[in-house]
């Protein structure tokens, strides 16, 4: 005899004992039903218990009838199309019955049919309540359905519960994810209570849209309060946000907070401290949090395999990719490149070969344009340009203007101006909109002395209203990010800073240093070159760095741009002079500067 018809047995069989009066026995027929229903470990036994109730008449009974559809639409047993079929028997669905369904379909991921199921509340003349609203704001963000969110968010407002905390906080969330910050930060700001869930809900509506600093003046304003515990969920966005300004001792921080407030941390909140280690410099703390790990999933190996490439440490990076094979887990596209760019940057360039013909012929997974790009990358850095302009015209897939740009900026790099203008070619046959292209054939003209094809390339730009990122570093002190750009004189302390940095060039005369001037595309004279090479953002950050800080202690800065030559060739000299240890994480790599060397070791 199965489990259920026991359960059917003791429960009935004590029905049909009852001695009660009607009324009574109706009652408690009613009541055991419902509790039989709580009871269903799985969908056979609710089938089972569903046909009791209809065998005993409460199907029809309003109370009765929401519990079936609570227990099979929102039980992690449950069936939807089973679910569906029993609200369609509802003669009259109510308001629960009808947020009930909503909330199925979101847990259940099905948006579209959340949404319809509003409107059909709304063409039943069915009165939404506050609990209808913060799941459907949930789908609208999944969606990012804002022009559907806004309307829905009108008929809350109507019907007056925009001022409902449950309902203030799904908007937040919703309007975050569709990109509207400002309509975020107006529901939060209007709120005359708030909770921890508001807290995080506007915390990572920034963070979504990767405003890191907001993140973290927000997260301050939380903590001054003095009355909130962070959740777990609010912390892990504080970290992306430390990962992405390279905010070091920000995250430290934000470490504590997580031991301090959250017992035990799953793999993703593991994984986001070593993301955040790695990628703020601390590759040892990083590598130590992993090798500190119960249990590691694929992301955890892959977080840990693109540090190790940032750094440079492509040989580590294969040994781990070894071990996560011999623990039985299955690589992935995504891990994969992370593989290859280890190799790239280590200039494994056999290792690099092996492990793209690997992807295909051990694992199965077939090579993208992104894989493709990473081996011309690996080529381009080796210098072996010819091989890598073949390896493009034979691939497979038609290579994108990412796969071109890797051949340009290496064409670059070793002043290969014939192959470079081949890429440069292919990349405006692209319609490419990148600005940087241009900038690095404008660079190359430059340095062969051919001002008119630089001078054609401006007027080109200009032309099609393209501009170049401006450069920008930052630099963490006194737990404050601190923003630089190139030839900055807005910040409140750059005279000082300026006054730092004619003391640092004094100082790197008796060292031998000479301006690259190479590096400034302008046609200009070269003091004029001189004192562009002096503003540039890396140089400002770390002066300011050298005034606020104490003597001995480590400089880390974060680049949007690649790092020039001048200002690498600067930057390992300013560590012998200053005895510090800096630094650099750039758009390719992370560099470390110690005694007059960096760990690219001159190749980036």
């Amino acid at each position: 005899m199965t489990g259920t018809s026991v359960l059917q047995t003791k429960f009935f069989s004590s029905l049909a004992d009852s001695p009660q009066s009607p009324e009574l026995s109706l009652s408690l027929k009613e009541q055991e039903c419902v509790s039989l229903l709580k009871r269903c470990k799985n969908l056979e036994e609710f089938k089972q218990a569903h046909a009791q109730i209809v065998k005993w008449g409460f199907f029809w009974n309003s109370f009765c009838a929401s519990n079936q559809v609570v227990a099979c639409a929102l039980s992690d047993w449950g069936s939807m199309d089973y679910a569906c079929s029993i609200f369609q028997q509802i003669d009259e669905p109510g308001t629960f019955e009808f947020n009930t369904m909503i909330r199925a379909h979101v847990k259940e991921m099905n948006f579209e049919e959340a949404l319809f199921f509003y409107c059909e509340m709304l063409e039943r003349g069915v009165e939404p309540d506050n609990f209808t609203y913060p799941a459907l704001f949930k789908a609208c963000a999944w969606l990012q359905a804002q022009e559907e969110g806004m309307q829905i968010h009108g008929h809350a407002f109507k019907l007056g519960f925009e001022n409902d905390l449950y309902v203030q906080n799904s908007l937040i969330n919703m309007y975050g994810k569709c990109g509207e910050i400002k309509h975020s930060c107006a529901v939060f700001e209007r709120m005359d209570e708030k909770s921890v869930t508001s807290w995080s809900a506007i915390i990572a509506a920034h963070a979504s849209l990767g405003m890191c600093y907001e993140c973290l003046m927000i997260f301050g304003n939380m903590s001054s309060e003095g009355c909130w515990r962070p959740e777990e969920s609010t912390l892990v966005s504080l970290l992306s946000a430390c990962t992405h300004l390279g905010a070091l001792d920000l995250g430290k921080c934000t470490h504590g907070s997580l031991l301090k407030n959250i017992s035990e941390h799953n793999v993703i909140v593991q994984t986001s401290l070593i993301d955040m280690y790695v990628k703020c410099g601390c590759l040892e703390k990083g590598l130590l949090l992993f090798r500190k790990m119960a249990k590691r999933n694929q992301m955890s190996y892959t977080v840990i395999i693109l540090g190790l490439a940032m750094h440079g440490h492509g040989e580590e990076a294969l040994r781990i990719y070894s071990e996560m094979l011999k623990e039985g887990l299955d690589p992935d596209d995504v891990l994969y490149v992370g593989v290859l760019s280890a190799c790239s940057h280590a200039g494994l360039v056999d290792e690099g070969f092996q492990c793209f013909d690997r992807m295909k012929s051990e694992h199965g997974i077939q090579q993208t344009v992104q894989h493709y790009g990473c081996m011309v990358d690996l080529m381009g850095k080796a210098g072996m340009l010819n091989e890598a302009l073949e390896f493009i015209q034979s691939m497979p897939i038609k290579p994108n203007d990412v796969v071109w740009r890797s051949l340009l900026s290496a064409c670059r790099f070793h002043c290969n101006l014939e192959i470079g203008e081949i890429a440069a070619k292919h990349l405006s046959q692209l319609n490419s909109q990148n600005p940087g292209d241009y900038v690095i054939l404008s660079n190359m003209y430059a340095g062969a002395q051919r001002w008119q094809e630089v001078a054609k390339i401006r007027v080109e730009m200009d032309r099609k209203g393209l501009h170049q990122v401006p450069g920008f570093s930052l630099v963490e002190v006194g737990r404050r990010i601190h923003k630089f750009v190139s030839q900055d004189t807005s910040h409140p302390q750059f005279e000082s800073v300026y006054e730092m940095i004619h003391q640092m060039e004094w100082q790197l005369k008796f060292e031998g240093y000479a301006p690259d001037t190479s590096q400034v595309l302008l046609d200009v004279d070269e003091e004029e070159k001189r004192q562009r090479l002096k503003g540039h953002s890396q140089k400002l950050a770390m002066a300011f760095a050298l005034i606020h800080t104490s003597h001995g202690s480590p400089i880390r800065i974060v680049r949007n741009l690649r790092m020039c030559n001048d200002c690498h060739t600067y930057t390992k000299l300013i560590s012998i002079i200053y005895e510090r240890e800096i630094t650099v994480r750039d758009r390719n790599r992370i560099h470390h500067f110690k005694d007059g060397t960096c760990s690219c070791r001159d190749y980036w």
